[in-house]
């Protein structure tokens, strides 16, 4: 009997044990990502997140459902950083296109499985307009893709008393993906750039199966009969902070920024122009800051940047150290803001992330001048700018002369400041308007103000004391 009580209490524990660890096999959990669009800002969120949501989920397997003609290189190599580096096991489906950026991730990726009738490969490195780069560029991509494929090592070969190491993934094959000068017997030899189909991938090692859709990978290439499927499913904001991290948008934010901040100077009171730079200032740092890219230090860089530029503006004469000093923060603020560095630690920052942002500044920079010079010539002509800019000819037929003597005669008068002086605005004399410069800085609306002097059609006061 007692032998009986010790068997049904052993049989408790264990169905306790069970209930609360579950012995029982789990079934394996894979996590996709889609990669669907031009490799970019945008993808390179997804895959950052993907991630992170794929560790959480414990997931067996991560696998990325590719169907890309490429994008930029350099979050393509962010992206194939990121698998290589990844502790979860992470595969590719192509689904119809691996192109270009899109080759060299797949590459990365541990296993690759592709449809019938897709292709991989094609990865030279092409400008906007689809024009070949020069060759320190293919040169720069011929490597990461070596890399790239190298990264997965070699096969042990026995045959016999003979030992051999072959590459898994063929080294001079993901060249000759980007080199058309790299010739491979009877593999690329006709001069042109290597694109395998599925067949030829498969032959010669860059496809290790061939699947009709993801199911069918997880099913028949992975061998998984149960399992659970979990997609990553990218938010608005995250489509929303893909479009304004993207280079070209940034350019067109600082363009916006130096364009309203010159366009305010140059009108008095407060108007558009001011309202427009604040906006795109808004909408170049707010994804930034919120993605942990721009620091507080880096956004007040900039905005010190501005107001040294105002006071050589309008306090300190000639143009010196106060303005070259104001360009080099506003510069250094912006680029900054855009390097995922710590207090100018540079160890995590992205390789050629800091020349990406360089260029996409002074990029900025020059459409913000070109805008200026465009704006400038146009303003009260015709367009949207006709009636920003006095449009009437006021010829001597019509009364007016060249420059009026009236207002010599208010020299010693005193009046208000009908709008913000800094330094040139409105004052109100005896309930006349008249255009006046500020002797000071700024004079704020409202305060009492004295003529001083009258020199060449222009009023010039200072406040009354």
């Amino acid at each position: 009997m007692r032998k009986i009580y010790i068997l049904l209490l052993f049989v408790t524990i264990t169905a306790a044990f069970s209930s609360v660890f579950g012995t029982e096999n789990k079934n394996p959990i894979f996590f996709s990502i889609d990669l669907k669009k031009e490799i970019g800002s945008t993808t390179w969120i997804y895959i950052q997140k993907g991630f992170v949501q794929a560790q959480t989920e414990n997931a067996d397997a991560i696998i990325i459902h590719m169907n890309t003609y490429g994008g930029e290189v350099l979050y393509a190599d962010s992206i194939r950083t990121k698998i290589l580096n990844s502790r979860i096991p992470v595969y590719v489906f192509i689904d119809n296109n691996a192109a270009s950026a899109g080759a060299l991730i797949a590459i990365a990726c541990d296993k690759i499985f592709m449809r019938k009738g897709a292709t991989i490969g094609a990865a030279t490195v092409v400008d906007q307009t689809g024009q070949q780069m020069p060759d320190k560029y293919q040169s720069y991509m011929r490597a990461t893709m070596r890399a790239t494929a190298e990264a997965h090592g070699k096969d042990t070969i026995i045959k016999g008393n003979d030992t051999t190491y072959q590459w898994k993934r063929d080294p001079i094959i993901a060249e000759a993906m980007v080199d058309n000068k790299t010739v491979i017997p009877n593999i690329n030899d006709s001069g042109k750039t290597l694109t395998f189909s599925t067949q030829e991938a498969l032959k010669y090692g860059y496809c290790d199966g061939i699947a009709q859709n993801m199911e069918d990978v997880i099913e028949q290439q992975l061998n998984a009969e149960t399992y659970e499927l979990i997609a990553f499913e990218p938010t608005f904001w995250d489509n929303t902070k893909g479009l304004l991290m993207g280079p070209v948008l940034q350019s067109i934010l600082i363009m916006l920024i130096i364009g309203g901040i010159y366009f305010e100077m140059q009108a008095p009171g407060i108007g558009l122009p001011l309202g427009v730079a604040i906006t795109a200032a808004v909408l170049y740092f707010a994804p930034l800051y919120i993605d942990g890219l721009a620091a507080n230090w880096e956004i007040l860089l900039f905005f010190i940047g501005l107001v040294l530029i105002a006071l050589e503006i309008f306090v300190v004469p000639g143009f010196g150290i106060t303005g070259i000093s104001g360009i080099i923060l506003v510069m250094a603020g912006l680029i900054l803001s855009l390097i995922n560095n710590v207090d100018f630690n540079f160890e995590k920052v992205q390789t050629g992330a800091v020349t990406k942002a360089m260029m996409t500044v002074t990029a900025g920079m020059f459409l913000s001048f070109g805008l200026i010079f465009y704006l400038s010539s146009k303003i009260g002509s015709k367009g949207i700018f006709k009636k920003m800019a006095l449009e009437k000819t006021l010829g001597n037929s019509s009364g007016y002369i060249g420059v009026s003597m009236v207002e010599s005669e208010l020299v010693g008068k005193t009046g208000l400041a009908a709008t913000v002086l800094r330094p040139s605005g409105k004052v109100s004399i005896d309930g006349v308007s008249y255009d006046a410069v500020s002797e000071q800085s700024f004079i704020e609306k409202g305060t009492s103000v004295r003529v001083t002097r009258y020199d060449t059609g222009q009023i010039y006061v200072e406040e009354e004391i």
